[in-house]
């Protein structure tokens, strides 16, 4: 379709500050919710350039997040930038499930963070309990900068490597909720994920290896070593992959089980580092 226009229209036409402008614009590209889409660029907008910018950023495919500049998730407005994982409203599952297993951690790590969406989730639902201690960290450059915009709030930390490697030695053995929402597809399914995740964010943070659970298990492996007694790690993954990522789990020493969300389509593996 045509670019969206920020010029002046015909007495005929609807403006291009209104909403119907922007819904059609919307529609006509296929974004299923447009009329939702539309009062949030409309909002987010401060000039008629800046709207048609936004606009023609939506309907050529980029994620309505990476538009607006920010994702919701667990009641916050997370920070996100071109080129880095969208947070998932399907996590929101893992966050509550790390609220239910261990509400009064203190210490809490967020590994393959992404913009940092997990950890300030739990940050901000254990902060009115007492202080916590926030940790994060990712491979992506572009993730941690964004990751540290969002922890900041927090008084948290965000580290720049693989895995567990770049965290504090201080954090051994002292980890209450270990989150870790690490790429879970499989790599010759990358290919086949929607156009907004396969084009706009980076592989990495998509693909798990062969069978998907590269990292998955290299987390599990090393888990235990972090954990506080009774510390709990959590990870998302695929109903189909539940089976292994359990065995996964179990096979490093943890006491592990597999709970799902048919509302949110969500699997997230839960494992305690028993007393």
């Amino acid at each position: 379709m045509p670019p969206f226009s920020s010029s002046s229209p015909s007495p005929a036409s609807p403006s291009p500050l209104s909403h119907d402008a922007v819904v059609t614009a919307l529609r006509s590209a296929g974004c299923v919710f447009a009329e939702d889409e539309a009062r949030l660029i409309l909002a987010a907008a401060r000039t008629p350039a800046e709207l048609a910018a936004m606009v023609n950023r939506r309907v050529t495919g980029l994620p309505l997040e990476l538009v607006l500049g920010w994702a919701e998730f667990h009641g916050l407005r997370i920070a996100v930038e071109p080129g880095l994982f969208v947070p998932r409203r399907r996590t929101e599952f893992l966050v509550e499930q790390a609220l239910a297993v261990a509400p009064d951690a203190s210490v809490v790590v967020d590994l393959c963070c992404g913009s940092g969406a997990v950890g300030v989730a739990l940050a901000a639902a254990l902060g009115s309990r007492g202080r916590i201690e926030l940790h994060a960290a990712d491979i992506d450059p572009a993730a941690v900068r964004c990751a540290r915009r969002n922890v900041a709030p927090y008084s948290g930390e965000v580290h720049l490597g693989d895995l567990f490697e770049p965290l504090p030695d201080s954090l051994r053995g002292r980890v209450g909720i270990l989150a870790a929402n690490v790429p879970y597809v499989p790599t010759d399914e990358v290919g086949l994920l929607p156009a907004e995740a396969r084009d706009h964010e980076p592989r990495v943070a998509l693909d798990g290896g062969p069978d998907g659970l590269d990292v998955l298990r290299r987390v599990a492996a090393e888990a235990p070593r972090w954990l506080a007694p009774g510390g709990c790690l959590l990870v998302e993954t695929s109903e189909r992959q539940a089976p292994k990522a359990l065995e996964a789990f179990t096979g490093s020493g943890l006491s592990a089980r597999v709970v799902a969300s048919e509302e949110l389509y969500a699997n997230v593996v839960i494992g305690l580092n028993q007393p």
